[in-house]
């Protein structure tokens, strides 16, 4: 146990998988280290499910309509960035699923520049420009085969109806 008082607090992120026609589509990020290549995903919410979360993440990134089909799996990954003292550990919820075509007129969040379709083989040479191991590592365990139901995460009520202790 460590003598901190400060209790460790792991980012939890969603990421999306979505896979057409032997292509993945990723999408292209503005980050402190330039443009990098990503699954769909981003940070959970606040009072917000993991299913919730990628739906949405998809849609902001993607400007696509995200149907979740499975998890993936969860994954763990460290990220250290010396230049700004930051050192934090990401717990990223995966999910595979389908997308609709792109909704006309929807922006792209902020920082996203366009995205992508490639091959697996695309993705393998371009390693170097993913934002996190765990891109590949996510594909890779979809080609794999892997799959949980999505009922295997359990959402109490109180997520978005706090219980109140006295």
């Amino acid at each position: 146990m460590s003598n901190n008082s400060e209790r460790w607090k792991p980012a939890v992120t969603v990421a999306a998988v979505i896979e057409q026609d032997g292509r993945f589509l990723l999408v292209e990020e503005e980050t402190p280290e330039g443009l990098q290549l990503n699954n769909p995903a981003g940070h959970l919410d606040p009072g917000e499910s993991p299913l919730e979360g990628v739906v949405r993440e998809a849609l902001e990134e993607t400007a696509r309509d995200f149907v979740p089909e499975a998890l993936l799996g969860i994954y763990m990954a460290r990220f250290e960035r010396k230049a700004r003292l930051e050192d934090v550990t990401y717990v990223r919820l995966a999910f595979c699923g389908r997308v609709g075509e792109e909704i006309a007129g929807r922006t792209l969040d902020h920082g996203i520049h366009r995205t992508l379709w490639m091959t697996v083989d695309e993705i393998r040479a371009n390693a170097t420009r993913h934002r996190s191991p765990l891109v590949l590592r996510c594909i890779e365990d979809y080609l794999a085969g892997k799959r949980l139901p999505l009922d295997a995460i359990h959402i109490d009520p109180s997520l978005y109806s706090p219980l109140l202790k006295a």
